[in-house]
């Protein structure tokens, strides 16, 4: 019986196993096969007009470079080895930087970026922590502005997109002169010339003149010290301690509409040693002497005596 019964098993199993389909041949060689690099010249046979955009590209370099080891592989550098997308046509069979999760295309870009000394700060920058890709700013296959102004006006327009409200501070009657403004011309401003987008170890990842002096004083280097005699915001809150740096509608752009009200937000209400001028323990601030009687016109501006404001070399007041 049980000899019966097993014979009658092994017939159905048979039964069965003829009726599965066969398997298809790409099974057979590993569905999950991994890609390989079929390089730059195959993607152009289909993507001719980005390649052709792309030979402008300062990425394109990467086309002959041996040392970083994609020579003739430029543009799976940042898409991934492309035979599997070769054979299928299909957009989901190939890497596109652009529709990644910000975290990973920032992965692709700084694995040949990340020792630059400008994206040395991008990890923990205000963009990386606002999720900004470094795809939302740059365009890998775009030919490269030609001219200076060109260059910078991009910049501009790019910056401005997100940050609205530098944009309408430019617009003020003191600002410093943008590169998109027709009348700048060449002498026009970039958000470049004063901030590090790929971050930077200061707020608002502002650039450095040098050290850690601020960036202002690459243009404004007559206010560049070591002085003798320091005025103390300079060190500790630096130039937007009284200025506006994007634009105001005060002169000079200052923060406040007079001179006198910017600096009595600090040198009032404090105590100061006779004759001297300071407070007493040294503290910031300090009455002015009796004879400054800011109802006459003489003393509306104190710069008009205290002129080196930003430091002097001879007199503690700032008077020269």
């Amino acid at each position: 019986m049980y000899k019966y019964l097993a014979l009658l098993l092994g017939l159905l199993a048979g039964a069965l196993s003829a009726q599965e389909p066969a398997k298809p041949a790409a099974d057979a060689a590993g569905e999950g096969a991994k890609p390989t690099y079929v390089n730059s010249e195959t993607c152009q046979a289909c993507h001719e007009d980005i390649f052709q955009a792309f030979l402008k590209n300062p990425h394109y370099r990467l086309e002959t470079d041996k040392k970083r080891r994609w020579e003739q592989k430029a543009c799976e550098s940042c898409h991934g080895p492309g035979s599997k997308h070769a054979e299928s046509m299909t957009a989901a069979d190939i890497r596109q930087p652009a529709k990644l999760a910000p975290s990973q295309a920032d992965k692709t870009c700084l694995s040949c970026h990340r020792n630059q000394l400008t994206h040395a700060g991008r990890i923990d920058s205000g963009h990386a922590r606002s999720a900004i890709a470094c795809t939302s700013c740059h365009s890998v296959h775009k030919p490269a502005e030609a001219s200076r102004n060109g260059r910078h006006s991009a910049v501009v327009q790019q910056c401005t997109g997100c940050h609205l409200n530098a944009l309408a501070s430019f617009q003020k009657p003191h600002a410093h002169p943008l590169s998109t403004i027709p009348s700048a011309g060449n002498n026009g401003m970039s958000c470049l010339d004063c901030h590090n987008p790929h971050g930077a170890a200061a707020r608002a990842n502002l650039r450095f003149a040098s050290a850690n002096e601020p960036g202002c004083l690459k243009c404004h280097s007559d206010k560049r010290g070591p002085f003798a005699f320091e005025h103390a915001p300079m060190r500790t809150e630096g130039c937007g301690a009284c200025h506006e740096p994007h634009g105001s509608a005060n002169p000079r752009m200052l923060t406040r509409p007079q001179v006198r009200l910017l600096c009595l937000e600090c040198h009032s209400n404090i105590a100061s040693q006779p004759g001297t001028g300071t407070a007493a323990g040294g503290t910031l601030g300090g009455i002015p002497p009796a004879f400054h009687d800011l109802r006459s016109p003489r003393y509306a501006n104190c710069t008009g005596c205290h002129m080196k404001i930003h430091g002097s070399h001879v007199n503690r007041s700032f008077l020269r």
